[in-house]
C-alpha cells in the first residue's frame, strides 16, 4: 500500500505514524508546507517529506487529507487531474461532505469520509467513516488504516453529525467526568495527582471491562453493587441529581448545535 498525507499536523502524523508502525505502508508521502516539522522523518527508509502535493498523489495509491477545511477545495482542485481509478481518497476533516468532494473530482471516484478523534494520539481513537457509492469497495482499506490507531465502524453519512457527537466532543465529555470523580478523590482526602490518577485507571478500567466482555454495562454495575451498599447509594444519588439525564440533554444540545453550524 503506498500511502500519501496531505497535511500532516498532529492528525495526519497520528495517522502515518499508526501505519508505520504496523509496516501498513510499502512506501508513505508526508506533505507539509514547513519540513522543518517533520523532519525526525526522514530517517525513515520509507517515508519522503515533500512540500509538492502533486508528487505525494502521483506517486501513491491511498490519499489521507488531513489539512484544515479551507485548503481542501483548493488542493483538490490542484491535484484533481492526476486521481485515477485506483485512488483512494480518504478525508479526515471535519464538515466537508462526500457530495462536496465529488463535485470538485467526481463522483466515479473512491471516497471516504472518517472522524477519527484525539485519542489518535495514542492509539485509541474511534473513528466513524462512511463513503460515497463507488467507495464502498475499498472502505475495508480505510478501516484497515485506522484499525491501527484505535478502532472503526462504518456509518451512513447522515450519521457523521451524532457521531462527531458521541466521538469527538464525547472525549471532553469523558475529560468533565473524570475531573468530577478526581475532585471527589480530594474532597475524601487524597491528594490531587493521587486523586486524578486514580480517576484516569478506573474509568479506563471500566471502558476495558465492557470491551474486553461485551457485556451492558448494568452488567458490570450489578458485580459491583450489593444490596443496602455504599456503591447503590451513591449511584441512585447521582440518579437523583440527575446524572444520566443531564448527560443524555448534553448530548441532545451539542448535537443541535453541530447542526446549526452545518445550517450556516
Amino acid at each position: 500500500m503506498k500511502v500519501a498525507i496531505i497535511g500532516t499536523g498532529n492528525l495526519g502524523l497520528a495517522i502515518g505514524k499508526g501505519i508505520l508502525d504496523s509496516n501498513g505502508a510499502s512506501s508513505m508521502y508526508l506533505t507539509k508546507r514547513n519540513l522543518d516539522d517533520i523532519k525526525e522523518y526522514a530517517s525513515y527508509d520509507k517515508v519522503v517529506l515533500t512540500s509538492d502535493n502533486r508528487e505525494a498523489v502521483k506517486n501513491s495509491d491511498v490519499l489521507i487529507f488531513a489539512i484544515q477545511p479551507r485548503h481542501l477545495e483548493a488542493i483538490l482542485e490542484d491535484v484533481k487531474d492526476l486521481l485515477t481509478a485506483n485512488h483512494i481518497i480518504i478525508s479526515v476533516i471535519t464538515g466537508f461532505s462526500i457530495s462536496r468532494i465529488e463535485s470538485i473530482v467526481g463522483s466515479d471516484k473512491n471516497i471516504i469520509r472518517s472522524m477519527p478523534n484525539t485519542a489518535i494520539a495514542v492509539g485509541k481513537s474511534m473513528t466513524c467513516m462512511c463513503s460515497n457509492a463507488i467507495g464502498k469497495s475499498k472502505i475495508a482499506i480505510a478501516q484497515s488504516i485506522f484499525d491501527k490507531v484505535g478502532a472503526s465502524m462504518v456509518i451512513p453519512e447522515e450519521q457523521m453529525q451524532a457521531a462527531t457527537v458521541i466521538c469527538a466532543s464525547g472525549i471532553a465529555f469523558w475529560m468533565r467526568l473524570i475531573r468530577a470523580t478526581t475532585q471527589g478523590a480530594i474532597q475524601l482526602g487524597f491528594e490531587a495527582k493521587e486523586a486524578q490518577e486514580l480517576a484516569k485507571h478506573t474509568c479506563d478500567g471500566a471502558a476495558g471491562l465492557l470491551l474486553a466482555s461485551g457485556n451492558h454495562p448494568e452488567e458490570e454495575i450489578d458485580r459491583v453493587t450489593t444490596p443496602g451498599g455504599c456503591t447503590i447509594e451513591g449511584l441512585n444519588e447521582m440518579e437523583h441529581q440527575g446524572l444520566s439525564s443531564s448527560l443524555i440533554q448534553g448530548i441532545v444540545a451539542s448535537f443541535e448545535k453541530i447542526n446549526q453550524i452545518k445550517k450556516g
